[in-house]
Formats: structure tokens, C-alpha cells, sequence
């Protein structure tokens, strides 16, 4: 029995897919980290002075606006952040507002304060799909102390419907001391 064809003369079958990532040394962002204040180092990423992690190119968002304690990240669903059920994993909506909340949490940062998460919360509401569309995770901060701080973001499509909501807190270290 024939194979049959497309109109185009191509089998039928699957499509074959193809994403191709490409990233620029993690460590030059990473170094640049500890020389700058943490809103000027976000600032600098979005304006394409220090190159993004290279996590943000794999999952495809980008930082829109960042302001001290506020930050603003956009997604595009995409087919590859699908998960087993045909819509996008969950683990992509984390990322991006631990991601987003995070950001906000280090543009209240001085010069070489590191901090790490040490709590992070998410609530899905809606499944996101290609057909939700273009995607914008705000993100404020909550509390900045000393020694803890908390955010809270929450992903939102174009008509303003909430599709997932976030808490973090965030450990901080003073870069007086050498807790890290």
C-alpha cells in the first residue's frame, strides 16, 4: 500500500520540530552581578549590556520593565513548553514568576548583596496554551529587610485574566558577612 501525500508532496506524518537556543557565557552577567546594584544589573540585562542567564533564551520570556521592587517579565506560549496533556507545564509558569519576583526582591539589592530563596508558593488558575497568547508576569515586593524579603507576582494575559499567582521569600546576605 502507498504512503499517501500532502499536497505540498511531502508523507504524511509527524512534523518535525526544531528550537534552537544560543547563549553567551553565563559567567559574564554572573560576575557583573557583584559590582553592580541589583536594579542597575537587571537594567543592564534588559538594555543588552550584560548578556540575560541562559535559562531566559531556553524558556523564551523577557524582562520588560524593571523598576526598584517592580518588575515586568513577557512570555509567548510556545508548543515546546508543553507538557505531557498538551498545554504549557506548570514548571514554565513557576519559572517565570519565581523568576519575576526574584528580579523585584534584587532590585532593592546594594552592590554585591547575593541572596537565595528560601520559599516559593504558586497557585494555577488557568492552563496556559499557544491560544492564550502573549503573557506579562508582574512582580512587587512585598517586604525588604535586612536579612528576609518577600514578593508576589501574578501572571496575567493582554485582557488582564490571572492565570497563576506567586509568593517568594528570599534570604538575604549582607555582603559584610560571609554566610554564603
Amino acid at each position: 500500500m502507498a504512503e499517501k501525500k500532502r499536497k505540498d508532496g511531502r508523507k504524511k506524518g509527524p512534523i518535525q520540530r526544531l528550537l534552537t537556543v544560543t547563549w553567551k557565557d553565563p559567567m559574564i552577567g554572573a560576575s557583573a552581578a557583584g559590582r553592580m546594584s541589583g536594579l542597575n544589573y537587571l537594567r543592564a540585562i534588559q538594555k543588552g549590556e550584560i548578556p540575560p542567564p541562559p535559562f531566559m533564551n531556553l524558556v523564551g520570556f523577557r524582562m520588560v520593565r524593571i523598576d526598584k521592587g517592580r518588575v515586568v517579565f513577557d512570555l509567548k506560549p510556545a508548543e515546546y513548553h508543553y507538557n505531557l496533556v498538551g498545554m504549557v507545564h506548570g514548571g514554565v509558569t513557576s519559572t517565570i514568576l519565581d523568576s519575576a519576583m526574584a528580579s523585584a526582591i534584587q532590585t532593592t539589592l546594594p552592590v554585591g548583596t547575593p541572596f537565595a530563596t528560601v520559599e516559593f508558593k504558586v497557585n494555577f488558575f488557568h492552563p496556559l496554551s499557544i491560544e492564550t497568547g502573549l503573557v506579562r508576569c508582574q512582580a512587587h515586593v512585598i517586604h525588604a529587610g535586612s536579612r528576609m524579603a518577600t514578593a508576589e507576582g501574578m501572571l496575567m494575559d493582554k485582557r488582564g485574566k490571572l492565570f497563576a499567582h506567586g509568593t517568594l521569600t528570599c534570604l538575604i546576605f549582607p555582603a559584610e558577612t560571609n554566610d554564603l
